[in-house]
Order: C-alpha cells, then structure tokens, then sequence
C-alpha cells in the first residue's frame, strides 16, 4: 500500500481556500457513484507490460467501498481500458507516436474487447446491479472515450469517488473531467495505486490543491454509516 503524505502547507492551502479539508462529505449516498478506473488484468497480472503491483493491494479497499455505496443506494461503475480502431483512429499519436511499435502492439493485443488484459481483475467484488463502462483514452470523460457521463446524468449522480489505476494517469485524467463537467468529485488516497508513493502523492496534492477532496477509504466508510443506521431503524419501524 502506498505511504500517502500530504505536506501541511498544503493542508493549509487547501483550507485556506475552501474553509474545511474535505467539502464534499454533504452529498447523498443514491446522487454517488465510485468510479473504479482499470483494475484489469493489463495492469495488474504479474508480467503484463503495464503491471502496476500496488494496484493489487488495494482490492480490499475497493471491494469495501463498492459494497458500502451500493448497500446505501449509490452507483458502482467499473470502467475498463479497451484498445478498437476508434482509438487507433482518433487517439492515433498515443500508439504511433509515444509508443515504440512493439509496445503499441503488445498493447492493441492485451487490451482488445474480449483479451485477457481488458477483462477485470478476478478479485473484484462485482455485482450484476454495478455498471460496466469501457473506454478507449486515458479519461472516461472526455468526448468520445466512453458513454459514462451520460449514464451518471440520467442516474441523478452530482458526485464521484474515484479509484483504480494508475493515480496518475487513467485516475487523475478521469478525476479531473468529472470535476470540470461539474461533478463533485473525490481521489481516494488509499484506492488508487501507482508505480511508486511519488507519482501517487502528487497527484494527490495536486488533485486537493486544484479540483476536489482527497478522502481515505475509512473516511468514506464512515459516512456510510449514519445511512446504514437510518435505514436499520427503517426496517425495525
């Protein structure tokens, strides 16, 4: 797991602007959804190009959230990489340019629809209920990557945890369009997984320094609890 370390002149900074750390803990479970970004074979499978180690040890920590927000009526939302000709077309200097032509090819190869890269992580606690959403760029806002914007919208969702791999790519670029389109959106320091503590933790401040809150996942657990509370008190009434 990542050791997280967020300076305190950054702390300072953040409330300094916004009055307290965390300014999204008000919204309602049902207007929430967890967008879980690439927790796929392709990044996490011992030997794939992209094998990110980390992003395995916070299987537990996603499970844990999923099954809290879906139990209090918010939205589960498993998004996957996949590698089409939409992306080969129309994101083209990502694979011909940033990539050699053997790693572009490894890539297309693991990360077809239906390839063991693109197919989540066995571990996951996916539930029939949750939504699946593929995409083919690094954020799954952004126009053309995916549908997910329009499917939170007619959901009602207004709010978004995000978590998966890695923080500071597929993560951050996903995190920082739900905000830009005017979702209330949140990191999850101890949810997301990168190659080393320093790229995660930079996202990290950056993202609560420019765009929204940084949360830990029993930060977010605890907020599922007064819902837990209410809802037994319903069932007993």
């Amino acid at each position: 797991m990542h050791k997280v370390h967020i300076p305190e002149k950054i702390v300072a900074r953040v409330l300094k602007r916004q009055g307290r750390w965390n300014v999204h803990d008000d919204v309602p479970a049902e207007k929430t959804a967890f967008v879980v970004v690439d927790m796929q074979n392709y990044f996490m499978a011992p030997g794939q190009q992209v094998e990110i180690p980390a992003a395995r040890e916070i299987v537990p920590n996603i499970n844990r959230l999923a099954e809290a927000l879906r139990n209090a009526g918010g939205l589960v939302v498993w998004v996957r990489t996949i590698s089409n000709d939409d992306s080969f077309k129309n994101w083209s200097h990502f694979h011909d340019i940033l990539n050699t032509p053997q790693r572009r090819a490894r890539r297309h190869e693991a990360m077809q629809d239906g390839a063991f890269g693109a197919e989540l992580w066995p571990k996951l606690d996916v539930r029939k209920e949750d939504l699946i959403v593929c995409k083919t760029r690094y954020s799954a806002f952004i126009q053309g990557s995916s549908p997910l914007e329009g499917e939170l919208r007619k959901r009602g969702i207004t709010a978004v945890w995000v978590g998966g791999t890695s923080t500071n790519t597929c993560c951050e670029s996903t995190a920082r369009d739900a905000m830009l389109l005017d979702f209330r959106t949140t990191m999850i320091s101890d949810a997301n997984a990168d190659h080393n503590d320093e790229e995660h933790n930079a996202t990290l401040i950056n993202f609560c320094i420019n765009f929204g809150d940084v949360a830990a996942t029993d930060d977010l657990m605890q907020r599922m609890q007064p819902v837990a509370q209410n809802q037994q008190r319903a069932s007993a009434g």
